[in-house]
């Protein structure tokens, strides 16, 4: 992803979850994903899916049972 995507995902998920502690990080080698983070704790990637001349990004995000207690 290029910076300009990373810096407009990175106001979402701030805008989003309230919260300014989240943050976009791109993947050096990786041109279709980056990662997602809250301070220094990894929440889950994103990916860029371009189809049809159409853009989207997927959030995806694991949640531990042992999170939930």
């Amino acid at each position: 992803m290029d910076p300009k995507e990373i810096a407009k995902l990175t106001k979402f998920f701030r805008e989003k979850f309230n919260n300014p502690a989240m943050v976009v990080k791109a993947r050096p080698q990786k041109k279709d994903f980056a990662e997602v983070y809250l301070g220094d704790e990894f929440m889950g990637p994103v990916y860029r899916d371009e189809e049809d001349g159409e853009l989207s990004f997927n959030f995806s995000m694991a949640i531990l049972d042992i999170d939930l207690e």
